[in-house]
């Protein structure tokens, strides 16, 4: 057997599962706003730390939403912040309430301290460095009215910034929102963002919350979505809407870029969902195979021809899947050549780091 053969068959694979993906995204709906009258009721969940700087922000965007002020409280989880953060005037219900760690997850713990004194029936959890839009709550309302759910992703975008970094890994997120949304569309969900995630209390408590991967550090997202897909798959859905997406910073650091995409691959070998293990995998080898065929191209063992046309596979089915997911977000593609040369060294360097590394988060060290 070649080693152009056996790097030919990763590459086929890898564009197998990717074209999975492509048509779970073609097939999945567009939400659209209509005139309602709403009746949810939403606890809106922020784990914070050292957040002085983000938080006004993204209490100001809340303060903007338009939706009935008695069906919305804040709850802000202090998980031990250094800084001091004082609450500003804010018309919805709002409290700052200290984090009870209870595992090696501080955010789990915040997301459950605040479940147990939440006052209303749906938990929406989002992050400190986040905004969101007017609509936001009104388009999860309508969403929770029209379909029989307990369980709701959505979309989560980057603020837009001018370099090099913030290209790369804006190229990053869309790929894995393009993943997320894909999913959903094959109904093989496995991944969301808890920066924009919403569940019914009561079905978060049928699931045991986060029982289970309490050591794993990070999840608080995926491995909850995983339990309700495997309990109860029929509740839970994605708002596929441009009013519900929430925007997030990107980090400033390729040294925070790295720390934060080795926290969030490292829950990957905690998935339950056999798709989502799949992929994972399929991913890291696709990109494995092209540093491989990128060497043996430079050593004189693989012929240039097929070193290119792997190349250009590789390229084509994950601009697809790219253009498609900017397109719904509206957000420029820059640097794309450039990053899709560096990102294959980048995704293998996470994943293997991830396996056996720690990392650093909100200035703490944690281990895998």
């Amino acid at each position: 057997m070649t080693i152009a053969f056996v790097l030919c068959l990763f590459f086929l694979i890898y564009i197998l599962f990717i074209g999975q993906l492509i048509y779970g995204f073609n097939r999945m709906k567009r939400f659209s706003k209509k005139e309602f009258s709403t009746k949810t009721s939403f606890s809106i969940v922020v784990p914070f730390r050292n957040e002085k700087e983000n938080l006004p922000n993204l209490l100001h965007s809340i303060s903007l939403l338009n939706y009935p002020k008695e069906l919305v409280e804040v709850l802000l989880v202090d998980d031990d912040s250094e800084d001091e953060f004082r609450i500003q005037n804010l018309e919805f219900r709002i409290q700052i309430i200290k984090n009870t760690r209870k595992s090696n997850s501080p955010k789990k713990d915040a997301i459950e301290t605040a479940i147990q004194v939440a006052k209303n029936d749906w938990i929406i959890t989002t992050d400190a460095d986040c905004l969101v839009q007017k609509d936001w709550l009104a388009i999860y309302d309508q969403y929770i009215q029209e379909n029989e759910v307990e369980m709701i992703a959505s979309g989560v975008c980057y603020v837009p910034k001018s370099s090099f970094l913030s290209a790369f890994q804006n190229l990053d997120f869309l790929s894995l929102q393009g993943a997320t949304i894909g999913s959903f569309g094959i109904n093989q969900p496995f991944m969301c963002n808890g920066a924009n995630f919403a569940y019914f209390k009561h079905f978060f408590k049928e699931l045991n919350g986060f029982q289970g991967n309490e050591t794993i550090t990070s999840g608080d997202d995926v491995f909850l979505l995983q339990k309700a897909v495997s309990l109860a798959p029929k509740k839970v859905g994605f708002i596929l809407a441009k009013e519900s997406i929430v925007a997030t910073k990107p980090v400033s650091t390729w040294s925070e870029l790295f720390q934060q995409r080795v926290r969030w691959a490292s829950k990957s070998t905690g998935y339950s969902s056999v798709f989502g293990k799949m992929l994972a995998l399929v991913v890291f080898g696709g990109n494995l195979a092209w540093i491989v065929s990128f060497i043996f191209w430079l050593i004189g063992f693989l012929d240039q021809n097929i070193f290119m046309l792997f190349v250009a596979l590789k390229f084509l089915i994950d601009f697809i899947l790219l253009y498609k997911t900017a397109n719904f977000f509206e957000s420029k593609l820059q640097y794309v050549l450039a990053s899709s040369l560096l990102y294959p060294f980048f995704s293998v360097s996470v994943a293997v780091y991830s396996l056996f590394g720690k990392y650093n988060w909100k200035g703490r060290n944690f281990r895998k």
